[in-house]
């Protein structure tokens, strides 16, 4: 049985990889480190090596989206610096300016950074935080000056001052003709299929984090749906089908 049928095809390059980092670790007896993973990529890594005897695997840090992941022999105790993440408040002058979660990513994505190499930016009320790779930290320490029109500064503060988040879904059960994306999206944002399928084709829909043109993609128990404008929903439990032979699902989407 081969390991692929288990994942999207769109998803074999990632499962690739994974592969790799497990015959590495077994192969050299040291730790593998990864950059920032969403959580649909923790999902396969923890379905690929979560139940290996040689090598072990864990997540950090808690409480967040985006988490490193490091693969590790059996005989090896990680530290928190084994994952590499720096922690950095973005100081500016509040009172006079609103910087919103859209602009520190515009802002970090202009100065030429993969998406992999930082973490969540988290906001409780004016203060905001970014989660780094440590090996590109001290480049956005310097780089980063200015998000929108404010003036910024970036200060490393401990790990134990993260803003923790929480995420409120709000659950509903309903039913649909089939499983494909621009259904399942009618459905939960109560519009059209062809304005669902109109938002797919103009690459404002996400499909566990990653942007996708494929109305006809089945989603799947898990899969987790972001439409710009619209917020982020997913799909929780495929319940089965009706005397109509509908499909009965239940959605979570986030408050």
């Amino acid at each position: 049985m081969s390991i692929y049928q288990h994942f999207r095809q769109e998803e074999k390059e990632f499962v690739d990889g994974v592969l790799e980092w497990r015959e590495q670790v077994e192969n050299q007896y040291a730790p593998k480190r990864t950059d920032f993973l969403d959580p649909r990529q923790q999902h396969i890594i923890q379905s690929i090596v979560g139940q290996n005897e040689e090598v072990k695997l864990s997540f950090y840090p808690v409480g967040t989206e985006r988490k490193r992941a490091l693969l590790y022999p059996s005989y090896f105790q990680p530290q928190e610096e084994d994952y590499g993440i720096r922690l950095f408040e973005i100081e500016y002058p509040g009172k006079f300016v609103t910087i919103e979660h859209k602009h520190v990513l515009g802002s970090i994505m202009s100065l030429g950074l993969k998406r992999e190499k930082f973490g969540d930016i988290l906001a409780a009320g004016q203060k905001l935080q970014l989660l780094l790779a440590e090996e590109i930290s001290e480049y956005v320490r310097l780089e980063l000056t200015q998000i929108g029109k404010a003036t910024v500064t970036l200060q490393e503060v401990p790990m134990t001052d993260l803003i923790e988040t929480m995420e409120e879904w709000q659950e509903k059960v309903t039913t649909v003709s089939s499983l494909r994306l621009d259904a399942v999206m009618a459905a939960i944002y109560n519009i059209s299929r062809q304005k669902a399928q109109t938002f797919i084709k103009s690459n404002l829909v996400k499909l566990n984090w990653k942007v996708t043109e494929n109305a006809s993609i089945e989603v799947e128990a898990g899969d987790v749906i972001s439409v710009r404008g619209f917020g982020r929903s997913k799909l929780i439990s495929i319940e089965g089908r009706t005397k109509r032979e509908k499909w009965r699902i239940s959605l979570g989407i986030l408050k």
